[in-house]
């Protein structure tokens, strides 16, 4: 049985029981980050901010919306809007908070990439993040339905079926998602319960996974600097704090954090008050109609892209290029052959494949949002097959990439 002393404070009878003491130099005030980083590796932080606010906001909305296909447009756009006070602000919050988390992640994401943040010994870091990426893409999908306005609905209907498989007529599987023949209230009920409870406690646990894999590996650095956190962390605990080449997470890094997370916040906050409209679909503000096809279905900006891979092509090929669009960054630690932990910029060939593909999917949203017409559907295709061909290119370019 482990040893008990009488404690001399609530703090030493706690630590007694939970070691509080040691998970915090494990977690805080003992895990050491590198000085060389930029602003860049703030993402994280303010990724979470954004999702305390989205789990906050979230929570005041649902104490009066109504997951019924008959009130929920109701309880969103009169209840809430009008007859709740503030309620128009967590509708706002949510909403601008939905869209922004979707930059940042994008942001984070490109920035991992650039300076190599997957590679050997980080691979986990790497899946987590991207395991929190597709089940935040879950959870904002299965949010954009509770309003059930029209983009809701036909939103719904689009992307369910998906799962029928083209050529293999599966409308079982798509009957089974829906509950139904069409969406309607088994979805909806479906689709409330992702939303305000099992996706939510999946994210909390791919966030706790996701800076669990942080802690062994360690942070990157911008310069792609092989350091010896022993031996640096030994020189600032003795007092060398100038010569050490890392610092604490706290509250060191924490305070550099947080200035950017401060600045973040006026930035969100300004487009929650004055330009929350960009969040906010205007054919949404129409009730579900099941006998009304919008002119243009298409999904929120932040699904564009991939959106964009599976419309130039026909439906079999098209699915097929849509499931490789989704599941291709994961493999993005295997599919990278370079052994150098380096910023793209000093490795040759893969610079240029990193600023093909930024640039390639953000064509390929701005086409996503158009009609498959004209040029318009031209340009899509071809981003289409660029997108596919610099992902079949990366191991054969980062094979043969010199060691730095």
């Amino acid at each position: 049985m482990a040893n008990f002393t009488k404690a001399t404070s609530i703090k030493d009878w706690l630590n007694q029981r939970l070691a509080i003491e040691k998970v915090e130099k494990v977690m805080m005030s003992e895990y050491w980050i590198p000085k060389n980083i930029n602003f860049l590796w703030a993402m994280g932080m303010v990724l979470v901010m954004t999702f305390v606010l989205l789990l906050v906001s979230g929570i005041f909305l649902l104490m009066y919306y109504q997951p019924n296909v008959a009130t929920a447009f109701d309880s969103v756009n009169y209840t809430i809007m009008r007859e709740v006070d503030f309620g128009w602000l967590w509708r706002h919050v949510h909403g601008v908070a939905a869209s922004v988390v979707f930059l940042i992640i994008y942001i984070h994401m490109f920035t991992g990439i650039y300076y190599g943040s997957y590679k050997k010994g980080r691979e986990m870091i790497w899946i987590s993040g991207m395991l929190l990426f597709v089940t935040f893409s879950a959870e904002a999908f299965s949010g954009y339905m509770l309003p059930w306005g029209q983009m809701s609905y036909w939103a719904g209907m689009v992307i369910t079926n998906l799962f029928s498989g083209g050529s293999l007529h599966a409308d079982f599987l798509v009957e089974w998602i829906r509950g139904d023949y069409v969406p309607a209230q088994a979805f909806l009920t479906r689709f409330f319960m992702l939303h305000v409870l099992l996706l939510p406690l999946a994210i909390m646990g791919l966030i706790g996974l996701h800076f669990a894999a942080l802690r062994i590996p360690h942070v990157n650095n911008q310069d792609g600097d092989e350091i010896d956190f022993d031996v640096e962390s030994k020189k600032y605990l003795a007092g060398d704090k100038a010569g050490s080449k890392v610092i604490r997470f706290a509250n060191d890094f924490m305070s550099k954090d947080m200035m950017v997370v401060g600045v973040y916040l006026v930035f969100f906050f300004y487009l929650v008050f004055y330009n929350y409209g960009f969040a906010m679909d205007p054919v949404n503000f129409d009730p579900a109609d099941g006998l009304k096809t919008p002119a243009h279905i298409y999904p929120e900006w932040y699904f564009l892209w991939s959106y964009e891979i599976l419309r130039p092509f026909s439906v079999d090929v098209g699915l097929i290029a849509f499931g490789f669009a989704q599941v291709i960054f994961i493999g993005l630690p295997f599919l990278d052959r370079s052994p150098n932990t380096v910023p793209a910029s000093r490795r040759g060939l893969f610079k240029y494949w990193f600023w093909a593909m930024l640039v390639d999917m953000i064509v390929l949203t701005a086409m996503g949002k158009l009609p498959p017409e004209g040029i318009f559907s031209t340009i899509g295709f071809v981003a289409a097959i660029a997108f596919i061909l610099l992902w079949i290119a990366l191991p054969i370019i980062t094979k043969f990439e010199k060691k730095i």
